[in-house]
This record gives C-alpha cells, sequence and structure tokens, in this order.
C-alpha cells in the first residue's frame, strides 16, 4: 500500500532539489515533515507541500498513514528554459533555467 505524489515543472533545479532529498528518505512521514518545516532551503518548502499533497492522496484512498514512511523521493530533470542575454561585440550568452520534475512515494 502506498501512495504518491508528483509535481511537473517546479521552477527549481533538480540538482537543489536533490540536496534535501537525502534528508527525508526512509524517514517516517511526521519525522520528514518537521525537518522540512525547519529548513530553510526553497526546495524543502516545495517538497513539504508536496508530501503533505501524498499523505492526503493517502487519507482519499482510505489508509491508515501513522506508520508510513516516505519509500522514495526522486527529482528528475523537466524541461528546460531557453533565454539569451547580450554579451560583448554583439554576441548572446545562453542562459538555461532548469526545472525539476518530482514524485514522492509514501508507504509501509
Amino acid at each position: 500500500m502506498e501512495a504518491r505524489a508528483y509535481l511537473k515543472s517546479a521552477k527549481i533545479s533538480p540538482t537543489k532539489v536533490r540536496a534535501i532529498v537525502d534528508l527525508v528518505k526512509g524517514k517516517s512521514v511526521d519525522e520528514a515533515l518537521v525537518l522540512l518545516k525547519y529548513s530553510n532551503r526553497k526546495a524543502a518548502y516545495i517538497l513539504k507541500k508536496l508530501l503533505e499533497s501524498a499523505v492526503a492522496n493517502a487519507l482519499e484512498q482510505g489508509m491508515d498513514v501513522d506508520d508510513f514512511k516516505v519509500l522514495n523521493v526522486t527529482a528528475n530533470d523537466g524541461i528546460k528554459l531557453k533565454r539569451y542575454r547580450a554579451r560583448a561585440m554583439g554576441r548572446a550568452g545562453r542562459i538555461i533555467k532548469r526545472t525539476s520534475n518530482i514524485t514522492v512515494i509514501i508507504g509501509k
């Protein structure tokens, strides 16, 4: 029995999300929520909202989430927004704004 929550095209680099993912993998849901609440990183706020969504999905399916753990969290590349900035001598410098596809799986 497991519940999932997805977030696609989050405006944060997957590298920044993966730093926070290691904090919550394998922890109980309550402990993970407390860790994310007191971390002052943007990725922690996003993961906290996503974890709460996974808990709500489990409750909607009629599961008992008291002893659920965070089974897996993945942060993969989303779409890349390509932008350009003016550089010297009439050239253009490319700026790539990365996004993330994040998945949270909770279960026993």
